[in-house]
């Protein structure tokens, strides 16, 4: 009987610890990010302005948003590997480009998941002219956290 005992209590241990492994190296807030540019969350920029040169964008802002044309930046939206940030070119009241900001890099798995996620959600965003758009598979934190940016910059555009 003790010995039965003592293997379902070294089972449920050992199970117990096999579970609770964290296979990633990273932990929340500890991805850094790569930034592509300059920008503040919520900028709104109409062309024919001054640019800061580093990406093109415009500094100065607009009051009246811009549905009908210029770029937004959209707040970071901070998640679980890190911070994403998106900003979306609009033209006409239609968004027409939509570029990441930031997105996490901390790591090579990182890297990975974002050079075939953001492309797809960039495609997503640009049919559906919202963000309403599907997650991708395999990446569905930076998914949540680019929706989350474009609704934001979207908001601030004035858009539908």
């Amino acid at each position: 009987m003790r010995r039965v005992t003592l293997w379902l209590l070294s089972t449920v241990a050992a199970l117990v610890l096999l579970f609770s492994y964290r296979t990633s190296t990273m932990g929340p807030g500890g991805a850094s990010s790569a930034v592509a540019g300059g920008g503040s969350d919520g900028v709104v920029t109409n062309p024919g302005t001054a640019t800061d040169g580093a990406d093109g964008s415009t500094g100065a802002g607009s009051s009246g948003g811009a549905s009908s044309g210029g770029t937004v930046t959209g707040s970071v939206a901070q998640t679980r590997w890190g911070p994403v940030q998106v900003r979306i070119t609009v033209s006409g009241g239609k968004i027409t480009d939509v570029t990441t900001v930031q997105v996490p890099d901390g790591n090579r798995r990182d890297q990975e998941i974002n050079d075939y996620a953001v492309p797809v959600l960039r495609q997503e965003a640009l049919a559906a002219q919202s963000a309403r758009i599907d997650t991708v598979s395999g990446a569905t934190v930076t998914s949540d956290g680019y929706r989350e940016s474009l609704q934001s910059a979207i908001d601030a555009a004035h858009l539908k």
